[in-house]
């Protein structure tokens, strides 16, 4: 049986998801560290927790704190993000521009990238750096 929740995938298998796939994934890995940090910092009621998720998982926000993690990657992780961020993205949503969502897409791939990879421990420092910019706690 697969064990879904430690996800270690090699190098072609990777390679033969598409940026939309890592970015799907990568969204769902994304918004869990979300959700956790709020918790564990005390943001655990109802509404607030809601409105302090939604504002840190949508585009602009992601967009915003990926330049702390940025200057972080290796060069295949900047591989990574440059390809989510070129993904063929057909819709984008009314509250971002289009570079800004390409820029959150490329997010979402490499978080997806690195958990599928199994290297938990990566994005977990990766989520960490992004955080630090970060004024919700």
């Amino acid at each position: 049986m697969i064990d879904y929740f430690s996800a270690a995938m090699g190098g072609d298998e990777l390679r033969a998801i598409s940026s939309i796939g890592l970015a799907h994934i990568g969204d769902a890995v994304y918004e869990l560290l979300v959700r956790t940090y709020l918790c564990i910092h005390g943001k655990a009621t109802g509404k607030g927790l809601h409105r302090a998720t939604v504002a840190l998982v949508c585009a602009n926000k992601q967009a915003e704190l990926s330049e702390y993690l940025l200057p972080l990657l290796t060069e295949e992780e900047h591989d990574v993000f440059r390809r989510g961020r070129n993904a063929n993205v057909h819709t984008i949503p009314h509250s971002a521009d289009r570079a800004t969502y390409q820029t959150a897409t490329a997010v979402e791939a490499l978080f997806g990238w690195l958990y599928l990879k199994g290297d938990k421990a990566r994005v977990n420092m990766l989520f960490h750096a992004m955080m630090e910019g970060c004024d919700v706690t």
